[in-house]
């Protein structure tokens, strides 16, 4: 063995055989203990390898109170975790335990399926029954698949869905919709294989009759855009936006507002965007069942709602959408109405980076210290708390659960850590997984066991620092750690996680310098921080993102090569013959102050 100190870069590189690495390793540090953690990091990929290698779900899982079927769908995944910071592994096992306690039987045929949770014990469309099922697909797709498919059992023969489910039976009173359905149906289906057509043509057919009751009871003014008759029937409970609006239907009838009222019906631009995109995810499955016809017709009215929202809702002076009242003026809050409508997929690249610069990364908007605020922090009527439900000014678990979408569907990969890493190290320290957290302190707040929050910590890490299955039939292996925002406390910690996929055991552990991706125990990657590598699945390198807002510079090692690269922040590039050629260039937005 033998070992070359360059002083000048200060650069160790140390040549021995593999039967005596380790204890050399060990006498090494005594003799060159500086920079020793950050110069030398297999000892630790070596040991959170071992780690994940040998955790035990099924032992972590003993006591929980669930059917063994499900215990057994979520243990197929073949998913361990482990950190260097022992509150981040203890809080992603507790939100895997707790995941748990958000399912239950449905009365009507015995499937399991999701619960809000906290004292939310039913399943909302808004929420549960889309984004949050869609998240759960990756990980117990049966209760995803039940979850959905409850708002096709229960819709009424006039077409409305049920805007939530609980063991009392389906609700009606107002619609809630937030997160497209038709967009959740589409992604469970192609994470399934493409195999489950029975599925796809129920839900098809559920879902163009609620298409045709939106339009016949929530178009009164003719306009070609959804309305709000209630501060429900967003979701917005404790909101300005809804002041001096009831929170319910007149009579609690969802095709009736209060006559009484001086502004209603708004125009909500939400609700008119849920629909554009319902309609072109309703054409998307259209296509896939073979009509050709239908799919055509659903693009047309998609590409009618996008026009009536832009003519309607949108406001070129502020680039905002509002909702509108029944003498045509705006109600001027800025709110979280923003990211619903962009997660609906409104909007061009540049469309969403002017939003980004001027209201999403902007600390006087939404970008507080723990983002995204629910109302913009320059509005007098901005309220912070977050003991209760509110969605007054609180960072909310459904809005970060809900945030990927948008941010991904524009390549905005690098501005998305902004909010996630926040997050992550406010999940550190939350003691319960809680609906609203405090945009200053990152302090848990209202309620415990809510299934967004215990799905956001899942999805994160995943997107963070893990193994993202997506559903056009990638694998994301993501090569950067959390950064612990508060105090300064663990930053620079090292995470592994393991997941297997078409019987395929995959593992990537990431440190401060950079990423290692197994394939069944066999290096099958390593590659800088900072960059994201993309695969199909069967672990085959395809492309890498730039993940990070520096320029990183180093080499992929993969299939026997060391290929240099150089990847700016969102730059896609595409592995070709054994090299790497750019398909998208990169440059991030950065936060703003004014």
């Amino acid at each position: 063995m033998s070992k070359d100190l360059n002083k000048k870069s200060n650069v160790v590189r140390i040549f021995c055989f593999p039967s005596v690495a380790e204890p050399f390793i060990f006498s090494y540090i005594k003799v060159f203990p500086i920079h020793i953690k950050e110069r030398m990091p297999w000892d630790m990929n070596l040991e959170l390898l071992n780690r994940i290698r040998q955790q035990d779900m099924a032992a972590r899982l003993e006591g929980v109170q669930a059917d063994q079927t499900l215990i057994d769908e979520f243990l197929a995944n073949g998913i361990s975790f482990a950190s260097t910071s022992e509150a981040l592994e203890s809080r992603f096992y507790q939100a895997v335990r707790e995941l748990f306690q958000c399912i239950i039987p449905a009365y009507h045929n015995g499937k399991h399926v999701l619960l809000e949770g906290g004292p939310y014990r039913g399943c909302w469309l808004e929420s549960t029954g889309t984004i949050n099922s869609e998240v759960a697909s990756r990980y117990l797709p049966s209760v995803a698949k039940n979850s959905f498919e409850l708002f096709a059992d229960f819709q009424r023969e006039d077409g409305l869905m049920p805007y939530k489910w609980t063991a009392d039976g389906p609700a009606y009173k107002q619609i809630q919709l937030v997160t497209p359905l038709a967009r959740c149906v589409w992604n469970y289906y192609l994470m399934d294989g493409r195999r489950d057509k029975e599925f796809l043509i129920k839900m098809f057919q559920a879902m163009t009759s609620y298409d045709e009751w939106l339009m016949r009871n929530r178009n009164t003014r003719g306009t070609g855009c959804i309305e709000a008759f209630c501060t429900f029937d967003t979701g917005h409970d404790s909101s300005s936006r809804f002041w001096h609006v009831p929170d319910t239907p007149h009579l609690d009838d969802p095709a009736r507002y209060d006559p009484d009222s001086p502004i209603l019906p708004f125009l909500a631009p939400d609700l008119t965007a849920n629909v554009f995109a319902q309609r072109k995810y309703i054409a998307h499955i259209a296509e896939e069942l073979g009509l050709a016809d239908e799919a055509k017709r659903w693009n047309e009215k998609a590409g009618e709602t996008l026009s009536s929202l832009m003519k309607h809702c949108y406001d070129e002076r502020d680039a905002f959408f509002y909702d509108v009242d029944r003498h045509g003026r705006f109600v001027r809050l800025q709110s979280d109405v923003l990211l619903r409508v962009l997660a609906c997929e409104v909007g061009d690249d540049e469309f969403f980076a002017e939003s980004l610069r001027r209201y999403l990364l902007n600390t006087r908007k939404f970008f507080s210290k723990y983002p995204l605020t629910s109302v913009a922090m320059d509005d007098p009527r901005f309220d912070p708390f977050s003991t209760h439900n509110s969605w007054g000014g609180a960072v909310n678990m459904l809005t970060l659960i809900r945030a990927p979408h948008a941010f991904e569907y524009h390549n905005r990969h690098v501005e998305l850590t902004w909010i996630m890493q926040p997050a992550v190290s406010a999940f550190m320290r939350m003691p319960e997984f809680a609906q609203c957290i405090s945009p200053w302190t990152g302090e848990a707040g209202y309620t415990k066991v809510y299934s967004p929050s215990i799905l956001t910590m899942l999805d994160y890490i995943e997107r963070l620092c893990g193994i993202l299955v997506r559903p056009e039939g990638e694998i994301w292996f993501t090569g950067l750690t959390p950064y612990a925002i508060a105090h300064g406390k663990d930053v620079g910690m090292a995470t592994a996680y393991s997941r297997t996929i078409g019987g395929v055991k995959f593992e990537i552990v990431n440190t401060v310098q950079g990423a290692e991706v197994y394939r069944d125990r066999q290096l099958l990657l390593r590659f800088p921080r900072g960059v994201r590598a993309i695969a199909g699945r069967d672990g085959a390198l395809k492309a890498i993102v730039g993940i990070s807002a520096r320029m990183v510079e180093g080499e992929i090692e993969y299939d026997g090569r060391r290929i240099p690269i150089r990847i700016s922040g969102n730059e896609e590039q595409a592995y070709v013959n054994g090299s790497f050629e750019q398909v998208r260039p990169g440059g991030i937005v950065p936060p703003s102050y004014e």
